[in-house]
């Protein structure tokens, strides 16, 4: 899996000493951070683009991201495709848990799926949660899931 920062750079090394070098620096300079995990999807003709997003929150002093982008041509119902941002979501999330837990950082999985029943997304809804929650993590929908509806969004071309 190749990761980079918002500015471009590649992040050369695996994503879990990256995520630990980041979290030894932020706490090193004295600020609490909060992490927010999240993915979304683009459709482009036949591809589909997924960003997932690792977004560093420090309390009071702004945030920055860790970014992966991935395209398939695999076709998906809109409730597929919903389920696999949340699959990817929780993928990283549970290969990165034990860091977080370890340096007493926060983590919630955002799922880019609307608590709003007229919304198509709305369909994923439960089972996405239901993912979420069962695999012990903090879950946030739309409107207050900005990692994937925001952060990811911004990043999927």
């Amino acid at each position: 899996m190749r990761w980079r920062k918002f500015n471009g750079d590649p992040i050369e090394q695996p994503i879990i000493d990256a995520v630990e070098t980041a979290i030894k620096r932020e706490t090193g300079n004295g600020h609490r951070l909060k992490v927010c995990i999240g993915t979304d999807s683009q459709v482009k003709g036949k591809e589909t683009e997924f960003a997932t997003v690792i977004v560093f929150l420090r309390e009071g002093q702004g945030g920055f991201m860790f970014i992966h982008n991935e395209k398939t041509r695999q076709a998906f119902t809109i409730k597929e495709r919903m389920l696999t941002e949340v699959a990817r979501s929780i993928e990283i999330a549970y290969e990165l848990c034990h860091l977080f837990t370890r340096y007493d950082v926060d983590m919630e999985v955002h799922a880019d799926i609307n608590t709003n029943p007229h919304f198509k997304s709305n369909d994923a809804l439960k089972e996405a949660m239901g993912y979420i929650l069962g695999m012990g993590f903090a879950f946030k929908a739309k409107p207050e899931a900005f990692a994937s509806s925001s952060c990811a969004n911004k990043v999927v071309n």
